[in-house]
């Protein structure tokens, strides 16, 4: 759910208008339209050198997965795996978008440690390919544009430990 949105049905829910810190959410969130629009572009754009950037620091710190009986190790697996970094930079972007991390929570965090732990995929390493995701990501943004992207590789980070 978006920002706007969010704020809208609470309001609603409770019979108000929307309150002023509620309204300077809203002001905030569209002061930044265009940075969130620019970032998005920029995520678009460059993910596949960002996914690269990624798993190459990923499988430096975790050499053992791409070696014979690890999670990365193969094409077919190696692929997969890089399948889910760019799965994880879109939904960071669609946070980003909406300006609303409840996205990324129903989408990719409600259930993610099951389901790593179903598939044998360390949970600790994908902390860690999230963790090399997001810089690799801030190596493309100013730091303004980092500043309004991390909190929500920060939320994903989080919610998987």
């Amino acid at each position: 759910m978006s920002l706007i949105s969010r704020i809208i049905i609470n309001a609603d829910n409770e019979l108000r208008y929307p309150s002023v810190g509620e309204l300077q959410s809203l002001q905030d969130y569209l002061y930044t339209t265009e940075d969130r629009i620019s970032i998005s572009s920029i995520l678009r754009d460059q993910e596949q050198n960002i996914v690269q950037i990624a798993s190459k620091s990923i499988f430096k710190i975790y050499p053992e997965y791409t070696a014979p009986g690890g999670n990365a190790e193969g094409a077919r697996r190696r692929s997969l795996c890089l399948r889910d970094y760019s799965w994880y930079l879109r939904l960071v972007t669609y946070g980003l978008l909406a300006g609303d991390k409840e996205s990324i929570e129903k989408i990719g965090l409600i259930g993610v440690r099951e389901m790593y732990n179903s598939l044998g995929v360390p949970v600790l390493g994908m902390i860690d390919a999230i963790k090399c995701l997001k810089k690799a990501t801030l190596e493309f943004l100013n730091q303004e544009q980092s500043m309004l992207i991390s909190p929500y590789f920060d939320f994903i980070i989080q919610g998987m430990s």
